[in-house]
């Protein structure tokens, strides 16, 4: 599975401690930013992270920022891009099984690394069930997508 990783300023030293661990164990991993802690806006590494996934580069990723929430907000804006807040394992694959996330968002200034080691870990562990009952949900948001994503 390829990821793309990307965070504003508040998230960069999670960023680049998460990348790290996981090029480290062979994960298929881009780092699209940001690259210093020179203050950034979110929706830039919202947006980098969308089209990475919507072209096909990636299949999932990851944002960091402070609190996750707005680099939620972002990259909820393209279509065909689900992105979850998650600040806790169970939400982290539960949003994938169940909601076929594909972009995890998280807090630098809400949790601490170890609950994120294991959030994202989760995360990219879990797999769609494309159980009928969730099939059906993501065919619902799809179409709510559709008609208003114009």
């Amino acid at each position: 599975m390829k990821i793309v990783i990307a965070s504003d300023h508040a998230g960069f030293i999670y960023k680049n401690i998460i990348l790290k661990e996981l090029q480290d164990k062979g994960v298929d991993i881009t780092d699209l930013g940001v690259y210093d802690t020179t203050p950034a806006d979110y929706p830039d590494c919202a947006e980098s992270v969308a089209t990475a996934i919507s072209s096909g580069k990636a299949e999932r990723g990851i944002l960091i920022c402070g609190s996750g929430v707005g680099v939620s907000v972002a990259v909820n804006k393209f279509k065909g891009i689900r992105g979850g807040v998650c600040h806790d394992t169970y939400s982290a694959h539960q949003c994938v099984e169940h909601d076929d996330a594909n972009v995890l968002c998280i807090g630098e200034r809400v949790i601490g690394i170890e609950p994120a080691r294991e959030i994202v870990a989760a995360f990219l562990d879990a797999k769609f069930t494309h159980e009928a009952r969730h099939q059906r949900r993501l065919d619902k948001i799809n179409a709510i997508e559709e008609k208003n994503m114009k």
